[in-house]
Parts: structure tokens; sequence; C-alpha cells
């Protein structure tokens, strides 16, 4: 008998075979071949601004690992930011258009598209808690119809919302009180112009992409925006005089994907591009947090040898809340011009509204009760 027809010989066999498609099921899936999946993100903003650059930090290294962990599917990524594929006026359509499979949405520069996503911007002074802002928005986002639809019917599915950090004035004047506006050409993105209303400044559009140029050639004497985009963009150096308002910060947009794109993609893909969304925009909301007063102190220190050097003043409690008083119902208005066109404005306002006051905290101006 030969030695492989050996009764032993054929047991063992039958064993070694059965350890090796043991050892082979046990194996990572990663082990075994894996499908590459290409994918486009895009921004019209650099990676030096933060909700930007914590894409390729964090949202792309979070659905990296998570598929590496499932290990079917792996992504080659094409990174498009700084308006490499598309400006900062045309972010909704370029995800929705497919230009990028997806991108950062900047919401609040599409009024016309998405005008219950302007919420936060017709409700300033409401708080200066970027966490507390994203948690109420992802959720709302997600729970409200017709704020999800914002997204859904321009062909964009959310993944994860985006805000600032608080909003103070940036100017190449100094500023002792409200009169140091009056008349004054201050750039704001987009609606929030009309938070400039109170203190009789002329707003010019802007986005932070434009600032620094407007104010070096005269078109704007100064700016409203946040510390974290103003640093990277070294507005600073032609806006030294800094002054604390703390208007409060606004749901900026969120990061979006191409609909069809996403609906093509298979469900272990999807469902890591959820999640990972999710953690991106609660790692932006922490480092937000820490980062305003960390930026104010290191354009302090940049700007120190600059003629004029960089200065930071802050309103008083009377000023601030002069300016908080003298703000026009722009609740009201938004509520009332986003009815005639039969959307639930009212509402969404009181559920926004006593989102911020479940999750313990009351906004200085009831906007919601006026």
């Amino acid at each position: 008998m030969k030695p492989n027809h050996h009764p032993i010989a054929r047991r063992f066999a039958g064993i070694t075979l059965g350890l090796t498609a043991s050892a082979l099921a046990s194996l990572p899936l990663a082990s075994q071949a894996e499908e590459t999946i290409r994918l486009t993100v895009g921004s019209s903003h650099p990676t030096t601004i933060p909700w930007v650059g914590m894409i390729p930090g964090v949202f792309i290294p979070e659905v990296d690992r998570i598929l590496a962990a499932d290990g079917r599917y792996k992504i080659q990524w094409t990174e498009a930011y700084a308006g490499q594929l598309y400006g900062a006026n045309a972010t909704l359509t370029s995800v929705r258009d497919g230009i990028a499979d997806m991108g950062w949405v900047f919401s609040y520069l599409e009024g016309s598209r998405m005008p219950l996503s302007q919420i936060s911007a017709y409700t300033p002074f409401t708080t200066g808690d970027p966490i507390l802002m994203l948690d109420v928005m992802n959720d709302l986002v997600r729970s409200e119809p017709a704020l999800a639809s914002e997204w859904t019917d321009n062909g964009v599915v959310f993944l994860g919302a985006t805000a600032s950090d608080t909003y103070d004035l940036y100017t190449n004047f100094p500023v002792d009180s409200l009169d140091d506006f009056n008349g004054r050409r201050i750039s704001a993105p987009g609606v929030l112009g009309v938070w400039l209303n109170p203190v009789d400044a002329t707003p010019v559009d802007g986005t932070l992409a434009s600032y620094y140029t407007d104010i070096q050639t005269g078109v704007s004497e100064g700016v409203v925006s946040l510390a974290t985009g103003i640093l990277p963009a070294r507005v600073y150096e032609v806006a030294p005089y800094i002054t604390k308002v703390n208007m409060g910060v606004v749901f900026s947009g969120g990061l979006g994907f191409n609909q069809d794109r996403f609906d093509s993609l298979p469900e272990v893909v999807q469902d890591a591009l959820m999640e990972a969304g999710s953690v991106y925009s609660k790692a932006h909301g922490s480092d937000l947090a820490s980062r305003y007063d960390n930026a104010l102190e290191e354009m302090l220190i940049l700007g120190a040898d600059q003629n004029p050097p960089v200065q930071v003043f802050e309103l008083s409690p009377e000023q601030r809340q002069s300016w908080i008083d003298g703000m026009p119902d722009l609740a009201d208005q938004w509520v009332e011009r986003n009815e005639a066109r039969g959307l639930p404005a009212s509402e969404l306002l009181s559920t926004y509204m006593n989102a911020m006051r479940e999750r313990g905290f009351e906004p200085a101006r009831a906007w919601d009760q006026e």
C-alpha cells in the first residue's frame, strides 16, 4: 500500500485540509481581495480652514479605518480642496451634479435653495458654543423632514454638520463704541450682513477667500468673521483691530455626498460614510471650542511687530446688549418670508430654540417668543 493511501495518511490529509480551510476562514478579510472604490472629495476652501482640514484629518482616516476592519472595500481618494473643482458659491450644486462625489456644502451661501438651513443666521446671539450648535443641528437635519429635504431634494446625502466659532469684528480702524461702525463698509458672508443693522454699517458680501484682498484694496474696511478662519487666512495683517462681540455660532453647512453615487455604493461603504460623518462633526465641535482663544492669542503674537500691531478689544456687556436689543426681529422676518413659501418656519424656529433650552442653555434673545 502506497504511503499516501494508508488510512492514517488519509486521515491526516483530511485533518490538514480541514485545518487549512478553517485557518483561511479565520484570516482577516483584509488579507483577501479588496474591491477598490474611487471617490473624489472637494471643497471651496483650503485645508488651513479647520472644518476643511478635518476632512483629510478626521473624516477620510475614519472611513478608511472602518472599511479596513471589514476588509471587503478600500477607497482610493482624490482630494481637491481650495476651490480646485468649485467655488464657494457652488458647493451644493457641485456635489449635486457630481463634480465631486462628496464635499463641504456651504449652506448659508445657499439661501434660495436651503432657506430653512439659514435659521441660525437669523437668530444671532443665540449661543457661542459650537458643540451645542452642532448637537442641535445634527439632530434637526435628521429628524425634521422639511430641513432634511433641503439636502435630499437637492440630490445630496447629509453626512454631518459644520458650524463656526463665534463671530467677532476685525477692522482696519479702532473701535471704542458702536458709533465707530456707523457708515463703515464691513464684509460679511451672505445673510450675516443683516447682523450689522443695529450699528448702521454697510454690509459687503464676501467670504474668507476674499476678505484679505477686499480690505487691502478698500472694497471694505473690516469683516464679520471667525478667529479660526481669520488666523490661517492672515486677515489680521490688514484688519489688526479685533473687537470681541460674541455674536454667536452659526450652522454653516456640512459634509454632503452625491445621492446617485451614494446609492450605487455597497451598504457597508454607505454605513462607513455616515458613521465617519458623525465622528467628523463631533471632532469638529470639540476642535472649534478649543481653538477660539488660542487663535486670538496667536494673532496677537504674530501681529505684534506689524504696523499697526494686532490689538484686541471687547464690547462692554452694555454695548453688546444694546446691539442685541437693536436687532430688528430677524427671526420673524425669516419666518414670514418662508411661511409665505409654504415652509414650516415658525414650527422649526420653536423646535430649534427649545432644543437649545432642553440642553440647558437659555439664548440671550428669545427669538421664538417675540
